[in-house]
């Protein structure tokens, strides 16, 4: 199932004829369309679930759960547009006595940018695919979006691009506010970022990839931003201390998290820092056993499976890499075995190998000789989208050299909990530095999302009836606004 070419520029004319009157909906009718969304998406029902268990190898809780919160980022955004203070409003008022010059009257507010192009992602068939953030924020703001829809998961994609069409018609919407395309290989997607129409692109996905859209858009006459989500190892530091009065524990809760479908999630602890001494051995021993005594599962296509298994053995192969612990259950062609390596912190920090993701159910543990070492490490890595340091809260205060160094390496920095699962609220934060995301100042879960996909516009010296209604004297929409440094209705 592929889009020919020369019907990209057909979509791309259609989008940009619905953003033109898209844009000027009113808040409650963009509302409305986001909950329909997720109502044509609920009522799919088990058709829904069994199509993306068959195509993903996913279990039927975890794809309900999907859903779940697929449906639930739709009403958030459906809250948010209502609301109507996102669009953060300013007003400044003239002052036509004061000296020595004048001041005008200015007033801003975000506006959407134009038609967005989302890529669907391989290990969320649901959440960050076809009616997933980058396309529900991207609808929010009041940009007509194109799904390019996963390879892997095209019969999903397709009920769900189904549902979406449905709450177009539903609302009376324009046709071009949503499309859906299919390509296997990299010409249409190419395509789409290089046409003059779309104006940003949202992804999530490899390095290799996500890096190859970011260039392509730096190239086009006209560049665009590439909101790509990518390569993360996730750090978690142990601290000593407590590592010594809680190794079993923390291997436990470890295990779980590394193990979690399959470590096909972005937020997987792939690095394992901490201090040698008897904790850590003790730690080491029991996370081994856990590993030995887990089960390895259907990885989501085979192509990440080969992956999996090509940047596994590649990783293994380094000097002073020593497999810990690792699945004793035969492996199937398509399945991730979970494994856990060592290697001591000197080795680690010559060889840049071993700081890259491999995505899957694997983690390596770094053994520092003492903290300045550790901090080295840590000091060493990348962007990256989390970082965990488990410790109790006496000693991770005396840790501030390491928490300053880790709010400059990630997006999100965790105390006492494991990187996977990420809470979709509006205080978080899932981006990070290069090369976890391509514009760390972003987040691709959570309302800050709709930031994306805005840009902010003055208005200065405009009669009352020709402004915005967001930015009139006389509110009609009931929003909050900044008003002379005042917030008022």
């Amino acid at each position: 199932m592929n889009t020919p070419l020369e019907q990209v520029d057909a979509a791309l004319q259609e989008a940009q004829i619905a953003f033109f009157s898209y844009k000027n909906s009113s808040r409650k009718m963009k509302a409305e369309f986001l909950r329909a969304i997720a109502e044509q998406i609920e009522a799919l029902g088990g058709e829904l679930v069994s199509t993306a268990m068959r195509e993903t190898n996913l279990p039927e809780a975890r794809i309900v759960g999907e859903r779940g919160r697929t449906t639930g980022q739709c009403r958030m955004f459906a809250d948010l547009v209502e609301q109507g203070d996102w669009v953060e409003a300013r007003i400044d008022t003239a002052l036509p006595d004061r000296a020595p010059l004048p001041k005008p009257d200015i007033r801003k507010m975000l506006i959407p940018v134009g038609p967005v192009v989302v890529f669907g992602a391989a290990n969320f068939p649901l959440a960050y695919s076809t009616a997933g953030g980058d396309t529900v924020s991207a609808l929010a703001a009041g940009c007509p979006v194109i799904v390019k829809a996963h390879p892997a998961h095209t019969a999903t994609s397709e009920l769900v691009a189904s549902a979406i069409k449905k709450a177009v018609d539903k609302t009376g919407l324009p046709k071009g506010v949503f499309q859906h395309l299919h390509g296997n290989g990299f010409e249409l997607g190419q395509a789409l970022v290089k046409h003059p129409l779309t104006k940003a692109v949202g992804f999530t996905g490899s390095l290799a990839g996500g890096k190859a859209l970011f260039d392509l858009a730096c190239q086009r006459p006209q560049p665009i931003p590439v909101f790509a989500e990518m390569s993360s190892i996730n750090p978690v530091i142990l601290l000593p201390k407590t590592l010594s009065q809680q190794a079993e524990k923390t291997a436990a809760t470890l295990v779980a998290s590394i193990t979690q479908g399959v470590g096909q999630f972005c937020t997987n602890p792939g690095l394992i820092i901490a201090i040698e001494n008897e904790g850590l051995d003790k730690f080491i021993k029991s996370l081994s056993e856990g590993i030995s005594n887990s089960l390895p599962g259907a990885l989501l296509h085979q192509g990440i499976a080969n992956n999996y298994n090509k940047r596994l053995t590649h990783a293994l192969e380094q000097n002073g890499v020593t497999i810990e612990g690792q699945s004793t259950s035969s492996v199937i062609d398509n399945q991730g075995k979970p494994l856990v390596a060592s290697v001591h912190a000197t080795t680690f920090l010559t060889n840049p190998l071993l700081a890259e993701e491999v995505f899957g159910p694997f983690s390596l543990i770094v053994k520092c000789k003492d903290i300045s070492e550790l901090n080295a490490v840590v000091s060493h890595l990348n962007g990256q989208l989390t970082a965990s340091i488990l410790g109790d809260e006496n000693e991770v205060a005396t840790y501030s050299s390491l928490i300053n160094t880790l709010i400059e390496k990630t997006g999100r920095l965790i105390i006492n909990g494991v990187p996977t699962g990420v809470e979709v609220c509006p205080s978080m934060t899932h981006g990070g530095p290069f090369p976890a995301t391509t514009d760390s100042r972003f987040t691709s879960v959570g309302t800050d999302a709709i930031k994306r996909f805005v840009r902010p516009v003055s208005f200065q010296n405009f009669p009352q009836r020709l402004l915005p209604d967001e930015l009139k004297d006389n509110n009609p929409l009931g929003i909050w606004r900044l008003f002379n440094n005042e917030w008022k209705k």
